[in-house]
């Protein structure tokens, strides 16, 4: 979307740039090719839903369902706003009319999405993400509820309690930290500091001791000091995230962080990321570790990439290849684990 005009310029084979918003248009748009708009990509105020039934999906035992799109938070150095439009929410009966057609069809788990998830709010009802995760568990079939993407400024106590009252929704959550320095906080525009971040993660952990939590990190925001980066790996030891995602600041068009003076050299980034990545891999196989022995619910989802295994994901949302006799694609197994890497565990079917 940010590119359109260039990528028209750049490859004449192509026929449309088109934004999310505009899918309902597609049939239209192929049909009127030759004389219509080449490009269309403006945001939507309201949600549109898009008539498809039913939706072609990668798995046929673990689907996506949106719930809402686009953000109102302006962090500084992110683009969805502008191309994602403000925020826009589902309404509870549309999702909940998915949800159902999907255990209909076997389906064991949801992924509620969004780019804020924590803000839901239906527009007919007003009913918030904690009324949506209890009206999702009551769905006969559904076994897993997971949600993304959360920020943290939206994450409240009564979200905490949610995750842990309902027994359907798994004990995971990814809570997008960024940088454990409150000042590249604020700059980042982020609206919460490093210790109310860490607050929301102790309550969490008080309610559900075994929860499984991923991240996202930035390296290398404009005027990241050494010891600004230092914070960063303190939270990190001390909260030991399951997973994070991590990259080098690098500034997007249209952000308020590109107009920032990006003085924080490149080799301080790429050696700031690695310090990050090797103190996460650390901790990921200590983590991984503590699972060797334990017997698991596991969802398979299919074979394996590696050898005549196959792979599925727990409660926890880390990956499992385990090995069976049997076929076991598309079932919820229980696997005794008995290896690990910093990045998946191994094990083996329990009959």
């Amino acid at each position: 979307q940010l590119y359109r005009e260039e990528l028209l310029k750049r490859f004449p084979y192509l026929d449309l740039v088109i934004g999310p918003h505009q899918y309902s248009a597609l049939p239209l748009l192929l049909r009127n090719l030759q004389a219509g708009d080449r490009v269309l990509t403006a945001w939507e105020k309201n949600w549109i839903e898009l008539p498809i039934v039913p939706e072609a999906r990668e798995s046929s035992v673990s689907a996506y369902v949106t719930i809402m799109e686009g953000c109102n938070n302006f962090c500084t150095f992110c683009v969805v706003p502008f191309v994602r439009g403000r925020e826009k929410y589902r309404p509870l009966r549309s999702i909940m009319d998915e949800i159902k057609r999907l255990a209909d069809r076997g389906y064991l788990e949801v992924l509620l999405l969004g780019q804020n998830v924590n803000s839901y709010r239906d527009p007919e009802s007003g009913a918030g993400l904690p009324e949506l995760l209890a009206e999702v568990a009551e769905i006969p079939g559904i076994e897993w509820i997971r949600f993304l993407t959360s920020h943290p400024k939206n994450f409240t106590a009564e979200m905490s309690r949610a995750m842990a009252s309902i027994r359907k929704v798994c004990p995971q959550l990814h809570l997008p930290l960024q940088s454990g320095s409150t000042r590249i906080l604020e700059k980042m525009n982020r609206h919460y500091t490093r210790v109310e971040y860490l607050e929301k993660i102790e309550l969490l952990k008080s309610l559900l001791p075994d929860i499984s939590l991923s991240t996202d990190l930035i390296v290398g925001f404009p005027t990241e000091t050494e010891s600004d980066f230092e914070q960063t790996l303190d939270l990190v030891e001390r909260i030991k995230f399951s997973n994070i995602f991590s990259f080098r600041f690098s500034p997007r068009p249209l952000t308020a962080a590109s107009k920032l003076k990006d003085d924080v050299p490149e080799e301080t980034k790429i050696d700031r990321l690695i310090r990050l990545q090797t103190k996460q891999r650390e901790i990921q196989l200590m983590l991984n570790n503590q699972m060797v022995g334990k017997t698991i619910k596991v969802l398979c989802l299919g074979r394996s990439k590696k050898g005549n295994l196959y792979s599925g994901r727990n409660e926890g949302y880390q990956v499992v290849n385990f090995s069976s006799p049997v076929e076991v694609s598309n079932r919820m197994v229980e696997v005794k684990i008995t290896g690990c890497g910093p990045y998946s565990l191994h094990g083996q079917l329990v009959p």
